[in-house]
């Protein structure tokens, strides 16, 4: 373990990390927003005290309305008006549930179901989804909050209850700021986006969420002049979570215009730093591969990250001014990208920090607030996710011969249970512990290697086990590959080892012009077989299934692999 760690201050709640931000920040932008008028574009900056002062008078309008102790769902996009209902209905109303933007109305009727939810807070993209749930009748629903202007009478706007709430306040009316907020009790329910099995929901206290603050404030350095763009949905803990760790540090939040726009709007905005999910960088990794080997410069590239990782050494860091053309493609500003929800390529990781990008990975999980373990600039080891935070304690439970098991943990930030469901919480909670069902080891220095899902392991009739992860990264290396999926295919009495590889077509059609499909897949058919010659026997792939059809995914970019091994076996 290298370097010290940073001092962090703790928090009893939510309400409490805000309010010092306040005091600290008044007048830094928390967030820009960009309105749209044809061509016209004007940019609004929100400052941290208008920030707090809309969390107030919204919660004071939905006390109000009777909505004290009372659940309310959340679903949209990524925006302002999201974080300010979230943390309204957080820090003194009631029961936040954030919905995932993109289920189907059936599934948000569930989970309004399940959760018993008496209000939601929607986009007005969702207003005939909405009205048809009504409708039905199935669910606890009696209001209905638009975050947009709109002409109905029978939905309620984020401004008008803005609006309200400054009159009730400015009126004497402080039963939203004097609301006493108990830490270890419910405050956020959360579905999760589960790859396997039916959504569970996750219930997270205050405390659950500010221990996780306080750990990654002893691990990550955040400045108040850094600008964040906000990529990961705040729906997801992770995406909420790590905004709430950036609002804490005076940070500016943007918003991305859609993955087309990423290199635009790092421009646009000079982004210092974001957090995503792998598939995000990883694209970023092959895009500037490919204009460097378009370019001819591959070997001056080579040569340049060569001598600054000598120089670096004896501690002269040249990388931004060597790669300063790299660094200008992706806004000039960027220093620091944060990596979460599944394993990032060890190269493209490593190719990053060379580049002069602080590049670190985190590990967690819903159930845990979410993070777990974390890398930071004194501690980045390639192919690990770091080491635990602070306030977490971990272990591996069951080794197998090479050390590796189920990766276990304990900490204030471990969820309180599955909502109305013992038999599942019972099942991952024991003696304080959270079995993860996630599988890896540690090294000798205490850094987490993940080797793969519990569920995923592939067990052959000779008992040898493959974790499909550890062949993944190796095909996701070939770069026409966009996704792909490693799975047993059932045959005989056996699985016959299999991998289904989503190529980039326009890749293909720029290097194989005119190739059929059958010539596509016989192209990527060779570079497995030369990727077998690098495993044993047992790890060969035998079968291929070629497509530029995107997979079934979860909004945090996982492949719900059952679905797809589903329609493949």
């Amino acid at each position: 373990m290298k370097g010290t760690f940073n001092k962090a201050k703790e928090y009893r709640d939510i309400r409490e990390i805000l309010q010092d931000s306040v005091k600290n920040y008044p007048d830094n932008s928390a967030f820009i927003i960009k309105h749209k008028d044809g061509k016209n574009v004007d940019y609004e900056k929100i400052t941290y005290k208008r920030f707090m002062d809309e969390i107030n008078f919204l919660g004071t309008a939905l006390i109000d309305l009777g909505l004290k102790d009372t659940k309310v769902a959340i679903i949209g996009k990524n925006r302002y008006e999201w974080m300010v209902a979230h943390f309204a209905v957080i820090n003194g109303t009631g029961i936040s549930v954030p919905l995932d933007k993109g289920l189907p109305a059936g599934e948000i009727e569930n989970s309004l179901i399940m959760s018993g939810c008496e209000t939601i807070v929607f986009e007005k993209d969702y207003l005939d989804t909405i009205k048809e749930i009504k409708n039905k009748n199935t669910t606890n629903l009696k209001k209905f909050i638009c975050m947009d202007d709109i002409e109905d009478e029978s939905v309620l706007t984020i401004k008008t209850l803005l609006n309200k709430g400054k009159t009730l306040l400015e009126n004497g009316d402080k039963r939203f700021l004097k609301a006493e907020i108990d830490n270890e009790k419910l405050s956020i329910l959360v579905f999760t986006s589960g790859t396997t099995s039916a959504s569970k929901g996750v219930m997270l206290s205050h405390k659950n969420i500010v221990s996780n603050i306080y750990g990654l404030d002893s691990f990550e350095k955040i400045y108040p002049t850094d600008v964040n763009m906000a990529f990961l949905p705040f729906h997801h803990t992770f995406g909420s979570t790590g905004l709430l760790y950036l609002l804490h540090h005076g940070a500016t939040n943007v918003f991305c215009d859609g993955i087309r726009h990423i290199q635009e709007n790092l421009k646009e905005y000079k982004v210092t730093m974001f957090i995503c999910v792998p598939l995000i960088i990883e694209a970023m990794y092959k895009k500037i591969m490919t204009q460097v080997e378009k370019q001819g410069q591959t070997k001056k590239v080579k040569f340049g990250i060569k001598l600054t990782r000598f120089l670096l050494k004896f501690g002269i860091d040249i990388r931004r001014k060597v790669f300063k053309q790299i660094i200008d493609n992706l806004g000039g500003s960027l220093r620091f990208i944060i990596s979460g929800a599944s394993g990032i390529d060890r190269k493209v990781a490593e190719a990053f920090n060379d580049f002069g990008f602080l590049t670190v990975q985190g590990y967690g999980l819903t159930e845990t607030s979410p993070v777990l373990f974390a890398e930071n600039e004194n501690n980045i080891k390639y192919g690990s996710v770091g080491l635990p935070l602070i306030n977490v304690e971990a272990k591996i439970e069951n080794k197998n011969e090479d050390g590796i098991g189920e990766i276990v943990a304990k900490g204030p930030n471990v969820m309180l249970g599955y909502y109305e469901n013992k038999e599942e919480t019972d099942k991952v909670l024991k003696d304080g512990w959270f079995y993860t069902g996630d599988l890896g080891y540690f090294d000798k220095d205490g850094f987490l290697f993940i080797t793969g899902r519990k569920k995923n392991v592939i067990v052959l009739k000779n008992g040898k086990n493959i974790y499909p992860e550890e062949i993944e990264q190796v095909i996701s290396n070939l770069s026409y590959v966009a996704e792909n999926m490693v799975y047993g295919k059932e045959k005989d009495d056996d699985l016959l080892l299999s991998a289904k590889i989503v190529y980039n077509k326009e890749y293909m059609d720029e290097k194989y012009p005119g190739k059929t499909e059958e010539e596509i897949k016989e192209i990527i058919w060779k570079d497995i077989k030369e990727i077998n010659k690098t495993m044993p026997q047992y790890k060969h792939v035998k079968n291929i299934v070629v497509t530029d059809k995107p997979m079934i995914k979860t909004t945090t970019a996982k492949i719900k692999r059952f679905e797809e091994m589903k329609n493949e076996n």
